[in-house]
């Protein structure tokens, strides 16, 4: 594994004139955040040996690298997830690249759905805290103490000190922010109205199939991390619209301008 992250890394490293702080892990629908970076270089995931490659639907699946904010970034278009079939380590693989080539922040962004009652359709959530319903852990199996600690706290997963610069942000733009706990999930169902209802009462705000394993492992790195969600839709007991994936890329489309300018006046502050 080991050997593996290096040699990505060092493969990514031949191909970019320099390596970033900063990284960016673009979610459903959330890939236009690149049509504002200043592109220096961008890799198809398929050229990476020992990369995975994504399969859903408006995951694009290339890095790119370039400024954005000021800040010289790397960004995910297009992510892994459990469901498609890979596992945990492989879902993770580019956050622990991330770590070797540099990165010491990542942002991370997903569609996610609503059961806060307060919540809209198109509303952008910061993640405060998540609660893992993934039946395997990232970090399962032998720890690398090159890599993290064998029991890492996950007290403090979402930095605290970029929540307040994201609310401080928001407030001078009068922009909408709300705040909640991401609960994630294997998927690719979509949540049954009883589960929405489960997932609310055990103190979740919004539910989706990814970031939760990022997170993790970012952590287990010693990152910090800064993540955002998009309400794509609804869920509960009495809510009776059916949701698409084509609809949730929809609503995460028009949410693309709150979450672009927020990632980028905080790179800009950073």
């Amino acid at each position: 594994m080991l050997e593996k992250i290096k040699e990505i890394a060092a493969f990514i490293r031949s191909r970019v004139e320099k390596t970033p702080e900063y990284a960016v892990i673009l979610g459903t629908g959330l890939g236009d955040l690149v049509d504002h970076i200043e592109i220096s270089a961008e890799i198809d995931y398929k050229l990476i040996p020992g990369f995975p490659v994504s399969t859903v639907e408006g995951h694009s699946g290339r890095l790119i690298f370039g400024t954005l904010g000021g800040k010289y970034i790397m960004a995910m278009q297009g992510r892994f997830h459990y469901y498609e079939g890979y596992d945990m380590k492989e879902v993770t693989l580019p956050v622990r690249v991330m770590k070797e080539l540099g990165v010491k922040t990542l942002f991370v962004s997903n569609a996610a759905g609503g059961m806060n009652k307060e919540f809209k359709v198109g509303d952008v959530m910061v993640i405060t805290d998540h609660i893992n319903l993934f039946p395997e852990n990232p970090l399962r199996g032998r720890n690398y103490e090159e890599l993290g600690p064998r029991f890492p706290a996950m007290t403090e997963a979402y930095d605290k000190k970029l929540i307040a610069l994201a609310d401080a942000l928001a407030d001078a733009d009068g922009v909408r922010l709300m705040h909640g706990v991401y609960v994630g999930t294997a998927g690719p169902t979509f949540e049954t109205p009883a589960e929405y209802e489960y997932f609310r009462i055990i103190g979740g705000d919004a539910v989706g199939m990814s970031t939760v394993p990022e997170v993790i492992v970012a952590n287990h790195a010693g990152m910090k991390v800064f993540g955002v969600s998009v309400i794509t839709d609804l869920g509960g007991k009495d809510v009776t619209d059916v949701p698409t994936h084509e609809e949730v890329q929809k609503a995460a489309m028009k949410a693309q301008p709150v979450m672009c300018g927020l990632i980028t006046s905080m790179l800009v502050r950073l």
